[in-house]
């Protein structure tokens, strides 16, 4: 009867330590695959100020508005907020890849 009892306090110390290496596992599975997919989307054309590329002009100049901070209070924490062009001069996120069409240069019947 004793034995039992000791045998069992080791069974569930066992099984908890195997449940949490188990879900371990299981997280750094699901990290793996979402780093994964990560690394095969392409960059999205986001500029410094977290606009994106179709909101700047030719000449990398933003024009969207954003919300600057017009009053605050004693704490210098901001009450009120007012709307104002994006100070940003120039776009600096990455540069999308042109899109070019090539003809097929062997004919994949030989092959």
């Amino acid at each position: 009867m004793w034995v039992a009892v000791m045998g069992g306090g080791w069974v569930r110390g066992a099984l908890r330590t195997r449940h949490s290496r188990r879900m371990e596992r299981l997280a750094f599975e699901e990290r793996r695959r979402a780093e994964i997919e990560a690394a095969g989307k392409a960059p999205e054309p986001v500029c410094g100020c977290t606009h994106h590329l179709a909101k700047h002009d030719k000449q990398g100049r933003c024009h969207e508005t954003v919300e600057v901070p017009a009053a605050w209070d004693r704490e210098r924490k901001p009450l009120s907020y007012e709307s104002r062009p994006c100070a940003c001069q120039q776009y600096v996120g990455p540069q999308p890849l042109a899109t070019y069409y090539a003809e097929q240069i062997t004919d994949p019947d030989l092959v």
